[in-house]
């Protein structure tokens, strides 16, 4: 589990499946309780990382504020 927020971070299962559904790519295990479990294979390390956020080695080009703000104008300009 890679998902930053999860409560399961850092635990370590066996993929079961992995597989497409519910409108997203999931992988299945087995927790403690030998139940099947599923949730987004973007929260495990059976994705690849996103190239961006490699790439980007968690710096930000603009602050969230100027982006915000940014928008606010765009929104202005297209009414």
């Amino acid at each position: 589990m890679t998902h930053p927020f999860h409560p399961l971070r850092r635990r370590e299962y066996d993929l079961i499946d992995y597989r497409h559904f519910w409108s997203e790519d999931r992988v299945v295990y087995v927790d403690e309780t030998g139940e099947a479990r599923s949730l987004p294979a973007r929260w495990t390390s059976a994705v690849a990382e996103d190239p961006a956020v490699v790439v980007s080695a968690g710096r930000a080009h603009f602050r969230v504020a100027d982006l915000l703000e940014l928008a606010t104008l765009v929104r202005g300009l297209a009414r």
